[in-house]
């Protein structure tokens, strides 16, 4: 049985200029499964030109409408939504977000069947791919952009100004870090992501009790993952799987960080009812020594009290008064410099669209062939044709209902 698969059209502002498959990597599935057909609309916003793809004799078209697939990146949408097709994209919902309320409710009324890509995991539950490499990759470099028009004594240019990974990385070998200390949170892509860039740099990475009692005269990093920023409120050992399943008991260890860092990375994933990084009040100590942060997790108003935004790729930066709780120019002395992009990937975007492109070609599109033996696409359907929530979504009903 053959499959077609169509790339559509980013059609959400701003634009995106990812895509899902390169031409190469279209080319890819379809060696490795003959079954599999793979077209692509004919778009002028991705980075791979019509012509790229019509080169590597790929089928550039206008209408997808008869293809098994649409394969987007961004959210579609919902005058663009296709009736009873089958959808994967980010649809930013399974978390009750409030502003796609109503996407979800056009494509159950739709009857679209979709699949969001943060719902593509294993049976143990760990996301099979994302985008989340390339997020800690251009945070972590914007991060160095911001120290270096703060402290002006070295200037990186735009990640979208730059070619790809390559040149990005040629750029920061052109640059000098201060002796500053650096904490980065986190331990999946998004993490390790930004650890590249730090070892880019050869910035020392150290122990915590270095990083907390010893002076440095060279840059240094911290790396810390949820044990060593969190601890139980009745002081006993703590335990990560039950930090994960009910974090209530614990409250935050991350301040004796704050006292000694410049920079903070932000890379890691907040769960729900886990304990703030630090709070308005602990920005306004005196002791209270960052004054960069790269917020890549970009919880809005949430566990790092200076977030208080999310900023664009045009304009990545601004200043978060600790005195006031307001923005403030990010250069203004005194001001937490915030760096809070919610869409870094798109700024480096042939390089993260090769890199989802294998990731998906690898652990998903086999499952399309082989009757999705490991339960990938089962486990990752969020909506059926009959216009209902699986099972596993049921938990979104009341959120589609407006009783949430």
């Amino acid at each position: 049985m053959s499959i077609c698969f169509a790339l559509i059209k980013e059609r959400k502002s701003p634009p995106d200029r990812r895509v899902v498959f390169s031409p190469k990597m279209c080319q890819k599935v379809m060696e490795l499964h003959p079954e599999a057909k793979v077209i692509a609309e004919s778009s002028d916003v991705r980075f791979f030109k019509d012509k790229d793809y019509i080169k590597a004799g790929i089928e550039v078209v206008d209408d997808v409408s008869n293809c098994d697939y649409l394969l987007g990146v961004k959210e579609v949408p919902i005058e663009s939504l296709i009736p009873r097709k089958k959808y994967f994209f980010f649809s930013h919902t399974i978390k009750r977000q409030p502003y796609n309320r109503e996407l979800l409710r056009a494509i159950l009324k739709k009857k679209i069947v979709l699949y969001d890509y943060e719902t593509l995991v294993d049976d143990l539950g760990f996301r099979l791919i994302g985008f989340g490499r390339y997020a800690g990759l251009v945070g972590t470099y914007n991060g160095f952009r911001a120290l270096g028009l703060r402290v002006q004594t070295f200037e990186l240019p735009k990640v979208e100004t730059l070619k790809d990974l390559s040149e990005m990385k040629e750029e920061l070998d052109k640059i000098s870090v201060p002796p500053i200390k650096i904490v980065l949170t986190g331990s999946g892509k998004v993490a390790r992501g930004a650890k590249e860039i730090l070892d880019h740099l050869q910035i020392k990475e150290v122990s915590v009790p270095e990083y907390l009692t010893e002076e440095f005269s060279e840059p240094v990093y911290c790396f810390i993952d949820v044990d060593q920023y969190n601890k139980r409120k009745d002081g006993a050992e703590f335990n990560q799987e039950e930090f994960f399943k009910d974090p209530v008991g614990y409250e935050s260890n991350f301040y004796r960080f704050a006292k000694v860092s410049n920079m903070f990375i932000a890379g890691h994933f907040y769960g729900e009812n886990a304990p703030y990084f630090f709070t308005k009040e602990d920005a306004m100590k005196l002791d209270f020594k960052i004054n960069i942060i790269a917020d890549i997790s970009c919880d809005i108003n949430g566990p790092i009290a200076s977030t208080i935004r999310s900023s664009t790729i045009e304009d990545p930066f601004y200043g978060y008064d600790p005195v006031s709780g307001k923005e403030v120019p990010f250069e203004r002395p005194g001001a937490i410099s915030v760096m809070a992009v919610d869409n870094l990937p798109c700024e480096l975007p042939k390089d993260s669209s090769e890199g989802f492109g294998k990731m998906f070609t690898e652990k998903v599109i086999p499952a399309f062939f082989n009757g999705d033996k490991d339960g990938i696409l089962e486990r990752a359907q969020m909506t059926t044709s009959q216009g209902n929530l699986t099972k596993r979504y049921k938990y979104l009903q009341d959120y589609v209902d407006g009783t949430d």
